[in-house]
């Protein structure tokens, strides 16, 4: 299943090749591939490629999100073009009740642009997603760029709103079915049963 950000996150098109992310059936998960633009804005993060970086929203990355609307519980990854990688497990808006979960990441700069490749193992999933949105940050300072797949529409903005990517009524609905086929079940996850 492929997507594509083609918008910022208050629905201005963006002016560059959009970001793409690709999700695949894996062996134990859900395959995710990004690919990109390379801004190198801002700079690396500190931390060793390959390992989780807290805070890695502050830097250039691509973050994607898989929700159980109901529950409002879901998962957030974050990878970025050096190798560094975040995931969050949430239980209501904001609330992070894990986080720094090993993940199997790999990214390659060449050039202009970059590809990121990850294995989301399904423990990670909560329970009955059915809802998504994926973003993409780069720039520093007033050229911080905030990008969405799902937007929110412009006449819903307020004055001096800025970007929300916790805004979980505007992601749209998605079925991994869609991905690993009308029967697939999703394995239980005995990390989820800690929440």
């Amino acid at each position: 299943m492929d997507f594509a950000i083609t918008h910022t996150w208050d629905s201005l098109a963006v002016h560059h090749d959009p970001v793409t992310l690709k999700l695949t059936a894996g062996d134990g998960g859900l395959a995710m591939e990004v690919q990109a633009p390379f801004f190198n804005d801002p700079p690396a993060p500190a931390g060793a490629p390959g390992e989780p970086f807290p805070g890695l929203w502050d830097y250039e990355v691509v973050e994607a999100f898989f929700l159980n609307s109901t529950t409002e519980q879901y998962l957030e990854v974050e990878v970025c073009p050096h190798g560094q990688h975040l995931l969050l497990l949430l239980s209501g808006k904001r609330n992070a009740w894990k986080q720094g979960l090993n993940l199997a990441y790999e990214a390659s700069i060449y050039g202009d642009k970059w590809k990121g490749k990850a294995l989301l193992p399904w423990s990670y999933f909560p329970p009955g997603v059915d809802k998504m949105n994926s973003y993409a940050i780069h720039g520093s300072g007033n050229g911080r760029t905030y990008e969405a797949l799902y937007p929110i529409l412009s006449e819903e903005i307020k004055e001096r709103q800025g970007p929300d990517f916790h805004r979980l009524e505007y992601f749209q609905d998605f079925s991994i079915k869609d991905i690993m086929g009308p029967n697939w079940m999703q394995p239980e996850s005995e990390l989820w049963k800690e929440c």
